[in-house]
């Protein structure tokens, strides 16, 4: 059959919808509801950031079940295809993503609802444990410590030097220094690992250090 007889064919049946296998769609959408279900709970489980947004969460949810719709209505004829692609080809999507693994997320819900849609439940599945494990490997690494900004009010050089000192093997990177007349406002990024934070009461046991401030810093440190 030629590419001219299957758009003739679909143009004479696009408005016969009695066609539809039912059953595999069910399953289809039910197979896409767990899977978006799944996505949602390893957001939920992983998520770094300071608020979780369970909005956003609900979205991956809703997008997998939205996406495999689609791709089950433009599989089964070409001139619903055609429109659908029309139609959003319009829309325009303004909402920010803040977290870049916000995207990854997103374009997971997206590819589980195209395969889904398609019958392809078994790479569905493979991709949703291969993307967990992957997410569980750099979770794990990304926990073995924090990142931090120190404050730190003191005078002198020599003291500055003795804070870099007090800083030891750890990682660390001068973000800014502002000098006051005689007193020095130094800013610090470095990675602590779980409760190391021994060089706070040395750089506080300096004479002329006047305070510390330790801010936690939900960023990435390169180094």
């Amino acid at each position: 059959m030629s590419v001219k007889d299957v758009i003739k064919k679909s143009v004479l049946e696009s408005g016969k919808y009695a066609s539809y296998d039912v059953p595999r769609l069910i399953v289809a959408l039910a197979i896409a509801l767990l899977l978006g279900s799944l996505i949602y709970l390893v957001y939920q489980r992983f998520y770094t950031g300071v608020v979780f947004s369970r909005s956003f969460a609900v979205t991956l949810v809703g997008m997998t079940v939205l996406t495999c719709m689609v791709t089950l209505a433009i599989s089964t004829n070409v001139v619903i295809s055609l429109g659908m692609v029309g139609a959003l080809s319009i829309v325009r999507y303004r909402t920010a993503v803040k977290d870049p693994m916000d995207l990854l997320y997103l374009f997971w819900a997206i590819t589980t609802g195209i395969t889904t849609g398609a019958g392809m439940y078994l790479l569905a599945l493979i991709a949703a444990v291969v993307l967990i494990l992957m997410i569980l490997l750099f979770y794990h690494k990304q926990q073995s410590g924090q990142i931090y900004i120190a404050v730190i009010h003191y005078q002198g050089d020599e003291t500055g030097d003795r804070i870099i000192q007090a800083f030891g093997k750890r990682k660390y990177f001068i973000k800014s220094k502002t000098m006051r007349r005689e007193q020095v406002e130094m800013a610090v990024e470095l990675f602590c690992r779980k409760n190391d934070m021994t060089f706070m009461e040395t750089i506080r046991s300096l004479e002329q250090v006047e305070d510390i401030t330790l801010i936690q810093y939900n960023g990435e440190y390169h180094g």
